[in-house]
């Protein structure tokens, strides 16, 4: 281990991993350990026993649950928007060979105690039960506005500037109610709170754009894809990818201590008495508990289900939103429900999650709003974290650090964090522009 690593990484959670292939494909020699002997982290899968062992201590699974084995439980389940950042990264690192992709059945939102269908294009707006006649017809003409927009192309913008322009007052121009805007700024663009409103609207547009363009891209239910056997196959497709490249991985690797030069920079990782030196450290919070600080806790509902959630067409995986304003919250409440389908359980067998940022010390009473959308459940367990950010400079101590998992169920905020990390770590930007064709998923 006395080798000298332009970075080390530390901890297999999806951030880390990603960056360690990034990284690995851009010719860096990569060192990535980890303290447990499995990979993934905070954002590990869990087959049953580990599941039950992990919150039930001794006690043994119900034997009608079925197989251990089959179950593929994701500890940070989220989906991906098909034309999104995440594909594009996967493309561009060539990581898809080792992944299979499935589309997502359904997308949905919670509006005056119901599910819906989220409307995503002109078309589905005049379809749309969320909405009265006058209403369609304001938002059709809305939807057709953002299909058309084109950053290089004036005429589309009639006459807003959007990088000016707040959400508020384009949504005014074409004078939306507010539970339309409610749909479309956290289900659509999935904003997690009512902020966005009052920011330039060209990132709100560009979300709803992209939102469409991944709907039409598999011709399925939703804009989201899903990759069989869950997102544990991600880090290790990201392990391999970075093995090609020449990176290092150790696992099982106790302790992980960073040391510090004079100048207060990170110079290396100390584990069993060797130290590995290295430029820059990356890593998840809980290697540097000391540069990072709590902002928050997520809460959350781990079910395990013998049928789809009820009045979602009977998708066999889907995500809900409930906007914070259904629930008179601060943010969103979120709905993940996947199945044998995509290989995370037993034939017959659904796996589903509630989640929200933690408002109160009572996930029980918390999530109850989502709980009870969800029909029987035959198991459920009740699970919170800490939601950490750092507090460091990087540029004066060598290390970058990832922000904790929050409670969305898709990929945006995620990757987002990981293309800023990797700027700051190479001063340069991860080039997206990608074929997406090199990304297909099945549709059954």
């Amino acid at each position: 281990m006395d080798e000298e690593y332009d970075v080390i990484v530390l901890g297999t959670g999806l951030k880390e991993c990603i960056l360690s292939g990034l990284l690995s494909v851009d010719g860096l020699k990569v060192l990535h350990m980890d303290r447990n002997d499995y990979y993934g982290g905070e954002s590990s899968s869990l087959n049953l026993n580990q599941l039950w062992k992990r919150f039930k201590g001794d006690e043994r699974p119900p034997e009608r649950l079925g197989s251990s084995k089959e179950y593929n439980v994701d500890m940070v389940p989220k989906f991906m928007m098909a034309n999104g950042a995440l594909v594009r990264v996967l493309i561009h690192t060539d990581v898809t060979k080792y992944l299979n992709f499935k589309a997502v059945d359904g997308s949905f939102v919670y509006n005056k105690g119901k599910i819906y269908k989220v409307p995503a294009t002109d078309v589905e707006a005049l379809k749309s039960p969320l909405m009265g006649l006058f209403e369609k017809r304001r938002a059709r003409k809305f939807f057709i506005y953002v299909q058309e927009y084109e950053d290089d192309d004036p005429k589309s913008h009639e006459g807003l500037d959007l990088n000016k322009v707040t959400a508020r007052e384009i949504i005014s121009k074409y004078g939306l109610e507010d539970d339309t805007i409610d749909f479309i700024g956290h289900a659509l663009a999935l904003h997690n709170d009512d902020s966005y409103l009052d920011q330039p609207a060209i990132d709100f547009v560009k979300k709803i754009k992209l939102y469409a363009e991944s709907l039409a891209r598999f011709q399925g239910g939703s804009p989201y894809i899903y990759p069989l056997y869950g997102l544990g196959e991600l880090p290790q497709a990201f392990a391999r990818l970075s093995a090609v490249y020449g990176g290092t991985y150790m696992l099982n690797k106790p302790e992980c201590k960073v040391e510090f030069g004079s100048d207060g920079k990170a110079i290396g990782v100390t584990s069993e008495g060797e130290t590995a030196k290295c430029k820059k450290v990356v890593c998840d919070p809980s290697y540097l508990p000391d540069k990072v600080q709590k902002v928050g806790k997520v809460a959350r509902a781990i079910c395990i289900m013998n049928h789809p959630i009820p009045d979602t067409n009977d998708s066999h995986s889907c995500q809900v939103i409930l906007p914070q304003k259904q629930l008179g919250r601060k943010s969103d409440m979120y709905l993940f429900c996947c199945s044998y389908a995509h290989n995370v359980a037993p034939k017959g067998q659904y796996i589903a999650f509630v989640s929200t940022e933690a408002e109160t010390d009572n996930p029980e009473v918390e999530l109850k709003p989502g709980i009870d959308l969800l029909g029987p459940v035959e198991e459920m367990f009740f699970d919170t974290y800490d939601r950490l950010l750092p507090t460091n400079n990087h540029e004066a101590d060598s290390c970058f650090i990832s922000t904790s998992y929050d409670a969305t169920t898709h990929f945006e905020s995620t990757v987002k964090n990981v293309l800023e990390m990797y700027s700051k770590i190479t001063g340069k930007a991860v080039d997206l522009s990608v074929d997406l064709s090199a990304a297909s998923a099945s549709e059954q």
